[in-house]
């Protein structure tokens, strides 16, 4: 799944886990000052901040783009040399633009969580009748949000592009490995359903997955300082009291109580969901030999190995009962957990309208990035059971022993399929 795709993939993810940590570390210990032998200097502490589109080209932030180019172009060059790949272009490259384009995003989203707190005590001054204005500056007020989402949104529509191109490039390397090593891989159960189905639905599903918690990285590391910034406003939380970091304490110990429950409600999940795959697969290969066999899929057989299916899902939907009750009730109460922690700081009139906005807004972004694994379980579940059966060629090719189902099946085509 990944050695057709990148090259030498354990040293290759070691080595760009590595890399990305140097390259963060230096940044914040030095790296931003440099930009300032080109011109393009971090920004003045304690100025007030870029409210709107301007931001985005701001000199701090063209400074970040040549930076993380340059640190791009280090890490493509240096894997070119040492270990050429036909897909490294992809891999290396384009893997680059789409982590871009997905942080550029999310700074997107930092720039309205910073526009909303203005707008909104603007929006306060006026319908408390303490603040004046004119029409044209309540529409140009609007006027920068538009402008953000537009931009935003743009990006979001190429990116979305460029993925799905990239994640078919996954899936087209990952087919021709396998078809180039069919005479070894023919008769494992599903094989063609493998190749064919399998690898579409890895790929599919790491699309989804993929952009998800890479965003769901990006997002936590951006919003948490705004979060810190946002968070002297806050006084105390409810039944703790005044505590260091209130809001920081709250998500981390709110998510982890909704990762954990969730995580425990859905442990049987990917075993079961393994065991679908297998009477599926057993009742399609039946079905088959039927189209060429007069005497296979018999009523008889076919009834028993669909009771089979049957069985499993029904277990399966079962099971499914106290997770959806763990996980939906969790998400409900996530929808007022912000307002709960905030009450007492409303209730003593220390949080304007604006600064609610931008607490509410950040603080769902940063929960939001925190319970990936529970809003994605359910997709996680279905990528184990794809991956094991992935695994089982990559088994075969690499000479280790194939899962029990595999060796019955071996076993059984000996006497049935002499080729």
């Amino acid at each position: 799944m990944f050695v057709s795709f990148f090259p030498q993939p354990k040293l290759f993810f070691t080595s760009a886990a590595v890399w990305s940590l140097a390259g963060i570390l230096f940044w914040f210990f030095g790296g931003e000052q440099l930009g300032a032998l080109i011109g393009l200097p971090p920004a003045v502490a304690g100025a007030p901040p870029i409210i709107g589109i301007a931001v985005l080209w701001s000199k701090p932030f063209l400074w970040f783009y040549i930076y993380f180019a340059a640190c791009v172009a280090i890490f493509y060059a240096f894997w070119s040399w040492y270990a050429p790949h036909p897909w490294q272009n992809w891999s290396i490259l384009m893997t680059a633009v789409i982590l871009f384009f997905i942080y550029f995003n999310v700074q997107v989203s930092v720039a309205v969580n910073a526009w909303y707190g203005p707008f909104f005590d603007y929006v306060q001054g006026l319908m408390s009748g303490t603040g004046q204005s004119t029409d044209s500056e309540f529409y140009i007020g609007l006027a920068d949000f538009s402008w953000l989402a537009l931009v935003g949104m743009n990006v979001q529509v190429v990116n979305a592009f460029i993925v799905s191109h990239w994640i078919f490039r996954w899936r087209t390397a990952m087919n021709n490995y396998f078809i180039e090593n069919w005479s070894r891989l023919r008769h494992i159960e599903g094989a063609s359903q493998r190749i064919q189905e399998d690898t579409m639905r890895f790929s599919q599903i790491m699309e989804d997955l993929g952009s998800s918690f890479v965003q769901s990285i990006m997002t936590l590391i951006a919003f948490l300082p705004v979060m810190i910034q946002l968070q002297a406003h806050i006084s105390e939380l409810p039944i703790v009291g005044a505590i260091p970091q209130p809001l920081v304490v709250a998500a981390l110990a709110w998510c982890l109580f909704g990762t954990v429950s969730v995580m425990l409600a859905g442990l049987k999940l990917p075993g079961l969901q393994f065991r679908n795959q297998r009477v599926e697969a057993a009742y399609r290969k039946e079905l088959v030999y039927g189209e060429d066999h007069p005497d296979r899929a018999q009523p008889a057989t076919t009834a028993e190995l669909f009771a089979n299916v049957r069985h499993n899902y029904f277990r399966l939907y079962f099971h499914y009962i106290y997770f959806n009750v763990v996980r939906y009730t969790y998400l409900q109460a996530d929808n007022i957990f912000s307002l709960l922690i905030l009450g007492p700081s409303l209730v003593a009139h220390k949080i304007t309208f604006g600064a609610l906005n931008q607490i509410s807004n950040a603080f769902g972004k940063v929960t939001g990035s925190l319970q990936f694994l529970l809003t994605s379980w359910s997709t996680i579940v279905e990528l184990q059971s794809v991956h094991k059966r992935l695994r089982a060629f990559e088994a075969t090719l690499q000479g280790e022993p194939l899962p029990d189902i595999d060796q019955r099946y071996l076993a059984r085509q000996g006497a049935e399929d002499p080729a």
